[in-house]
């Protein structure tokens, strides 16, 4: 069944905006989760609009009047609160639906999350009641929302509130309620929020609804969302895609990550292309910046929200401290920022003001004298920040008190005046000390606690200016149309679930890959003979259908040189294969000229149930699982997108040409690339993974020397 398309703004502004709410199971008892709501979206929020109280049993409730039902109130109530028991749950749903609601909020537990069947149909009927009317639901099973702007604090807890967001505000959207609860009391130290959302059992109204909304909200710049997972994460990517248009970063903390896809898998892809792997993937491609650590959630959209496009790749970093500079120099090279040394003009103006005891250069240590003087500290910061070699400066914040606090507020001026950001890196474990609430206050400052979140979210900033040229651009198809169907024709014709080495070669040539020679042969002399009309050095393999991983089976001999080797090495790999046990099928031993010497990378793609065909780049031969340098997209890729897949591998100096070997040509390895991608977008439908391992590359000759194609099952 074809998943809807999220909600836009303007299908959910009645219940996260509402001009009016209605909040049923108000009580007298002030502890019920119904008053605690109706008091903080009246009294602790200031909500302008009316809002009314809805039971029963009551006329008033303290000043104000109490409303039997929804159906009694003055006028149709743009979204109503609902904290009673879940027994009576539906029959408010319905009376909502017949009155023109917009939207309900359900706090009542005990549907679908208690795994009772019944329980699930009660669920599925809100959602009947829903649709039927163009009613949305958030919940049930929430813990609520909140709309700062509006001063709607729509919840049963404790609920935060400074005032309404400031320009720089972030939107939060969080799967489980109470993590959305603690993260947005940041609010306490600083942090600008817009709102809070949350979705407890997603019955109708969901995470990807949520940041689809916020995507088009004016009142935030940037989304942070917790993540746990949906049963259709793409419509999650194309809520991610809405950000991205509107020019919002969205910043995604992914919990409850499982590789169980990996468990499964046959080829070496399947091993480094799981579950978490993919979401990231595809979280990438749709622009979205995925932080691997839950404190770094706030942080990194705060950073986000506050940073202009970069408009150079490399940062400076100014301290007081020359420790502090050796850590900050050494987080930047672990995440890759590069920090080059100031222009000769930078250099004039630092020399004139920092003393000889200092350090001018990048890292720039300032020293205690400059600090004590604005003006001079001010001058640093500002030909630090008109450098035209740095895109941002970062400052370590080393000690909390007054004379301190002076210093965010020139820092904030620098980097206005250029139109660049600062961060600024809370060191002092004085976490609440002067200086932190102002940093957090600041248009241009954004504030870290941690060194490694902070280049981290540089170097996010970074990737993210890329993928946005990269979506510019257009992705023309590499390998011809008429190889879809050649390959297609190749792979229905195999009788196995994996086809063997030979047949997949065959395929893959299909699509421009080169591939070695091969023979395949039935005896020791056969093997001499296919040796000697290739010319030595050989290779021999085992071909078989049931061993998929031949190096592991000890089924491989390389480098054989005369017919004695070859002799014995026939025997060697037959008996090997004759060890593994259940007994595998054999068709012979394919004989292959040996493909010179090069650098080895793996290529391969496996069609996830989520997300459909994933590519994945890395290091070749025993490597790709010992080293798990490797990278992973969305297929297809055009070849611009594979290069800047293999400028991400950790290894990606060996392409380059290490101690003596030839560099790779990366763009002709690029293009094999996007024609694979190419490969296991067309064939989505028949093939379940394929892996080519080795490639190997020297200059501008890359060959295709083993291959595996696994079939897709049949349903």
């Amino acid at each position: 069944m074809k998943s809807r398309e999220v909600y836009r703004r303007d299908q959910l502004v009645r219940a996260f905006a509402p001009r009016s709410i209605a909040v049923v199971g108000v009580s007298k008892n002030p502890a019920a989760f119904g008053s605690i709501t109706f008091a903080n979206i009246v009294s602790k929020g200031g909500y302008a609009g009316p809002v009314y109280p809805v039971n029963a049993k009551y006329d008033r409730i303290g000043d104000a009047v109490c409303y039997a039902s929804i159906s009694d109130l003055p006028e149709t109530p743009d979204c109503v609160f609902i904290a009673v028991p879940r027994e009576g749950v539906e029959a408010l749903v319905t009376e909502c639906a017949r009155r023109g609601v917009g939207g309900v909020v359900i706090f009542s537990s005990g549907y679908s999350e208690t795994g009772k069947p019944d329980r699930a149909r009660q669920q599925a009927r809100l959602v009947e009641l829903a649709n039927a009317a163009d009613l949305r639901i958030v919940g049930p099973n929430c813990v609520g929302m909140m709309n700062y702007g509006l001063g709607m604090l729509g919840t049963f807890g404790s609920a935060s509130f400074h005032g309404a967001p400031r320009a720089g505000a972030i939107g939060l959207v969080s799967q489980s309620g109470a993590v959305g609860a603690a993260l947005v009391q940041a609010m306490e130290h600083g942090v600008s929020f817009s709102h809070m959302l949350t979705s407890g059992n997603a019955c109708d109204v969901d995470a990807a609804d949520q940041v689809a909304y916020l995507a088009e909200d004016p009142a935030c710049r940037a989304v942070a969302c917790l993540f746990e997972g949906m049963a259709d994460p793409m419509r999650m990517m194309q809520a991610a895609e809405l950000c991205r248009r509107a020019g919002k970063p969205l910043v995604v903390h992914k919990i409850a990550n499982s590789e169980r896809g990996a468990q499964a898998a046959v080829s070496h892809t399947g091993s480094v292309a799981g579950s978490q792997a993919a979401y990231r993937a595809a979280f990438e491609r749709a622009g979205a910046v995925m932080v691997d650590e839950f404190e770094a959630l706030i942080e990194t959209a705060v950073f986000f929200a506050k940073a202009p496009p970069p408009r150079a790749r490399g940062i400076a970093i100014a301290a007081v401290s020359g420790g502090a500079c050796i850590m900050l120099a050494d987080k930047a090279e672990a995440h890759g920022i590069d920090l080059p040394q100031p222009a000769a003009a930078t250099v004039a103006v630092l020399e004139r003001i920092i003393p000889e005891f200092g350090t001018v250069g990048n890292p720039c240590d300032v020293t205690a004298q400059v600090l004590s003087t604005p003006e001079h500290l001010y001058d640093c910061f500002d030909a630090l920040l008109a450098d035209p070699n740095y895109g941002a400066l970062v400052m370590p914040h080393m000690f909390a008190y007054a004379a301190g606090t002076s210093r965010v507020s020139v820092l904030d001026q620098a980097a206005a005046r250029h139109g660049k950001i600062a961060c600024s890196v809370w060191l002092t474990q004085y976490l609440e000390g002067p200086g932190a609430l102002e940093t957090e206050l600041s248009e241009h400052v954004a504030m870290f606690r941690s060194m490694s979140h902070c280049l981290a979210a540089i170097k996010h900033w970074h990737q993210l200016a890329d993928s946005k040229e990269a979506g510019l651009r257009r992705h023309d198809r590499i390998a011809p149309q008429s190889a879809a169907a050649a390959a297609a024709s190749l792979i229905d014709a195999a009788t196995e679930p994996v086809l063997s080495e030979r047949d997949s070669k065959q395929v893959l040539a299909a699509y421009g890959i080169a591939i070695v020679e091969d023979r395949l042969v039935q005896s020791a002399q056969a093997a001499v003979e296919a040796a000697q009309a290739f010319g030595a050095p050989v290779a021999l393999k085992v071909e078989s259908p049931d061993i998929p991983h031949k190096t592991e089976a000890g089924v491989v001999r390389l480098q054989l040189e005369s017919p004695a080797q070859v002799r014995a090495g026939f025997e060697a790999v037959f008996a090997n294969a004759m060890k593994v046990e259940p007994k595998p099928r054999i068709a012979g031993v394919l004989v292959q000229p040996m493909v010179p010497a090069g650098t080895e990378i793996m290529v391969g793609a496996r069609i996830d149930a989520q997300f459909g065909p994933m590519i994945v780049v890395g290091l070749g031969g025993i490597f790709v699982e010992l080293m798990k340098d490797t990278v992973l997209s969305p297929a297809p890729v055009s070849a611009s997108e594979a290069l800047a897949m293999l400028q991400r591998l950790r290894g990606r100096r060996v392409l380059e040409g290490f101690r003596g070997s030839e560099p790779v040509d990366q763009p002709k390895l690029a293009e094999v690339i996007a024609r694979l991608s190419e490969f296991a977008a067309d064939q989505r439908e028949r093939i379940a993974e394929f892996d080519v391992n080795p490639l190997i590359c020297a200059g501008s000759r890359i060959v295709a020397v083993d291959a595996l194609i696994v079939k897709r099952r049949s349903a």
